[in-house]
């Protein structure tokens, strides 16, 4: 389907446990819409939320395994193409089309986000749309500023080993949520790296449980703290 122009993919409850009002934007990693993000998406719907995935590259996502030497870089910057960047002028736009299209075509009154890697800075950057809660896993490129200016409940997942969201920079979130003084919970996944709320290698017990528990972590958030 389509939101605005932008690849989307919505995740539909079954009318005997859907959430009335309520729904769950879920914004992705570099590679978007694929399989994975996709059974997600049902697993929410599964427990009774509206999910809506909308694709922030206007097509150019990655590909799961990329190329020795790839350019993340000017892939964010430019894009594929070069004309396609994947900066914040091009993809709140986007996030915010998204968000009108839950509130306007779904009347939705009580909206949540996840963001996953890529998806968790705009998740943060969206609270002033209308997101009323929050759930991100390894987040990446969050700036400061942004974790400040969501004033609503967050979750945290966090792999033990993530050179985007190291120690450092997971102690300094702590006191950021601490000082806003709304609900947070920060979960630190042991044996598992950047990336394993969506791409655990589920033949390996302890990335499998990791993936599992973070599912878990965000529905409970929202059970408590959205609905």
């Amino acid at each position: 389907m389509k939101v605005d122009g932008h690849d989307a993919y919505l995740a539909t409850p079954d009318a005997s446990n859907a959430k009335k009002d309520t729904a769950i934007l879920f914004i992705p990693d570099v590679i978007s819409i694929w399989k994975n993000s996709m059974l997600i998406a049902d697993q929410y719907a599964e427990r009774g939320y509206l999910t809506l995935i909308i694709d922030p590259f206007k097509g150019d996502a990655l590909s799961l395994n990329r190329p020795a030497g790839f350019d993340f870089v000017s892939w964010l910057t430019k894009g594929s193409d070069g004309n396609n960047p994947h900066t914040t002028e091009a993809v709140d736009p986007i996030i915010e089309a998204a968000i009108a299209y839950l509130k306007t075509e779904h009347k939705i009154k009580k909206l949540g986000a996840v963001g996953y890697c890529f998806g968790a800075k705009y998740v943060c950057r969206h609270f002033k749309n209308g997101i009323e809660a929050g759930f991100v896993a390894h987040p990446s490129f969050v700036e400061e500023a942004e974790l400040e200016g969501f004033k609503a409940p967050l979750s945290i997942a966090a792999a033990e080993t993530d050179a985007i969201f190291p120690t450092d920079k997971r102690h300094r979130s702590e006191e950021i949520l601490a000082k806003n003084g709304y609900p947070y919970q920060i979960y630190l996944y042991s044996q598992v790296v950047h990336g394993f709320a969506v791409r655990a290698d589920t033949s390996k017990k302890i990335e499998r449980f990791a993936q599992e528990r973070a599912f878990e972590q965000a529905v409970t958030w929202f059970d408590n703290w959205l609905v």
